[in-house]
């Protein structure tokens, strides 16, 4: 009788190397675990864009103001006046009895040097910044900065400790962002927002890597998805709370009191089998795929795990690389390695630009800030379902091609669109936004894919600095506004398309094992070459056996 595709064996059992092929109750187990801790650490990532966010303010004038001044008053000058430069009073010493009046001032202005603000919902209030936006500007720079800063050594921290511990001390670490409530000035708030990007800095890059080994080929994907969505519901929580809690101070206490509560991933979160393989943890590495068998309910043969030794392990997941333990020197001299680095890390750079370019710019947009915010989040929605369903249909490789040179056409077809038609405007914004998230996401799982186990988290964290460069560019793109226009939209557009094109010399992906060394690299490209130039031998001979005959 005849065996069925699907069974591998007489006995109807699972290979080994396939325990984790199945999507079941431990992978939706450990989905959710690094979902809600994503989310959470998300909602200290942008902190910045409320309780550091601009305040309505304007200049005090002492000869007219009381004791609780008023943000508009009723005597304040009817004409349009910065906020920077105070009207000068006809009566610069006022007599007793005398109040100021819409009549009181004259038609110059003069430099500014005390301000009245409309709340204290932010530090702008504060640690009074009025008039001084690069100061304000900083604090979200300097997060950014703090996490270019750890990138690297985060993804080192991961290939050496493991994915699962340094993901549970960037989520629990995140807890020190709480003592920002407590700044005594504006230097000591910059320092805690540093220190805090610091120690979170490697969340993003470990949990992904470590979403994406726990899962199958089919799977891989899907993974990804669900963490670009616990970024999204991140950001769209942030801003329903924010709108509800407005001052900073009690925000602050939202946001940074839940990540205690990830010490107890120590006892619910599961490290990455591969990992342990990768680093000669093979007790450990056989009892998580026994574990894994059983809760997903795969027949695998549990003696012959038992009796596996380190060389049958290791050629049952196909790693090769028994000789030494890989280091980022070994990556380093591969050629094939460095070009799909190079690649993945430029277009996860232009990602970067392009979607917070686009979110940002968003809060410019006409009406509440907190409800553009919020939508701007939403929009990113729609695209990561459609990078689901044509990476998994289609490929990894020619969705984001087109993807990227879509989304530029998009950000450079807006440049054209006039003012006065803002409806054009705006439905170019919002589908640059959605493909935009779509690429962000579809690149970021794609990067993971084509660099081995064995240096992932280093090679991953060297594309996540180049990320970061494009999370500390973003939010400076407005100011390009001021000098022209069409600057900022025709860069997204350039980034974006250039990507795309970068993005044809790699290889594709889909529905192939992950890359476990890059011995193994190296030889799956020597293998393609091979067959390549056979193929092309035969194209020459044919021909030449036909015009014999």
């Amino acid at each position: 009788m005849a065996i069925s595709k699907n069974e591998t064996n007489e006995n109807n059992e699972t290979e080994i190397r396939d325990t984790m092929e199945k999507l079941g109750r431990y992978q939706i187990i450990q989905y959710a675990f690094s979902f809600i801790g994503t989310l959470v650490v998300t909602l200290s990532h942008i902190n910045y864009v409320f309780i550091a966010g601009d305040l309505d303010y304007r200049c005090r004038i002492p000869e007219c103001e009381d004791e609780s001044s008023e943000f508009k008053p009723v005597w304040w000058p009817s004409g349009t006046i910065d906020r920077c430069t105070r009207p000068v009073s006809q009566y610069p010493t006022p007599t007793l009895g005398q109040s100021c009046t819409n009549e009181s001032f004259t038609d110059t202005v003069e430099m500014c040097t005390e301000w009245v603000y409309e709340s204290n919902d932010t530090v702008i209030a504060e640690f009074n910044l009025a008039c001084k936006p690069w100061m304000s500007n900083m604090i979200g720079t300097t997060h950014s900065i703090g996490i270019l800063i750890v990138m690297i050594v985060a993804g080192w921290m991961s290939d050496r400790f493991g994915r699962k511990p340094v993901f549970i001390f960037c989520c629990v670490g995140s807890c020190i962002g709480y003592f920002k409530g407590y700044a005594p000035s504006y230097y000591v708030y910059v320092g805690i927002e540093l220190l805090e990007a610091v120690i979170t800095g490697g969340t993003y890059g470990t949990i992904s890597i470590l979403m994406i080994e726990i899962s199958g080929k089919k799977n891989r994907l899907l993974a990804g998805i669900i963490f670009a969505y616990s970024i999204y519901m991140g950001e769209s929580v942030y801003a329903i709370i924010a709108k509800f809690v407005p001052n900073w101070k009690n925000l602050i206490k939202i946001l940074y009191c839940p990540p205690i509560i990830f010490l107890s991933y120590i006892y619910f979160m599961k490290e990455s089998p591969r990992w342990q393989i990768i680093n000669g943890k093979f007790d450990d590495a056989k009892a998580a795929l026994l574990y894994i068998s059983k809760m997903n309910k795969v027949n695998i043969n549990e003696q012959k795990l038992a009796e596996m030794g380190e060389k049958e392990l290791k050629k049952e997941f196909n790693i090769t690389n028994n000789k030494h333990k890989e280091t980022i020197k070994d990556a380093f001299k591969s050629k094939e390695i460095m070009k799909r680095v190079t690649i993945g890390a430029f277009s996860r750079f232009s990602a970067c630009v392009v979607y917070y370019g686009l979110m940002i710019n968003s809060v410019f947009l006409p009406g509440d800030k907190y409800m553009n915010f919020f939508l701007s989040s939403i929009m990113s929605y729609p695209g990561d379902l459609m990078a689901l369903y044509l990476m998994n249909k289609v490929g990894r490789k020619s969705p984001l091609i087109y993807g990227f040179v879509l989304c530029g056409l998009l950000c450079a077809a807006s440049v054209c669109v006039p003012d006065d038609v803002s409806w054009l405007k705006i439905t170019l914004f919002l589908l640059g936004k959605m493909i935009a998230s779509g690429c962000f996401i579809g690149v970021v799982a794609y990067a993971i894919e084509l660099v081995p186990t064995s240096v992932r988290g280093t090679l991953l964290g060297i594309s996540g600095l180049t990320a970061t460069f494009g999370n500390v560019l973003a939010p400076l793109t407005p100011l390009l506004a001021t000098v022209s226009v069409i600057l900022p939209p025709l860069i997204f557009g350039v980034l974006a398309i250039t990507s795309g094109l970068l993005l044809t010399l790699t290889p594709e992906t889909k529905d192939l094992p992950l890359a476990e060394t890059v011995e193994q690299v190296e030889y799956e490209v020597r293998l393609r070459k091979s067959r390549r130039k056979e193929n092309n031998l035969r194209g020459q001979d044919n021909p030449s056996f036909e015009n014999r005959n």
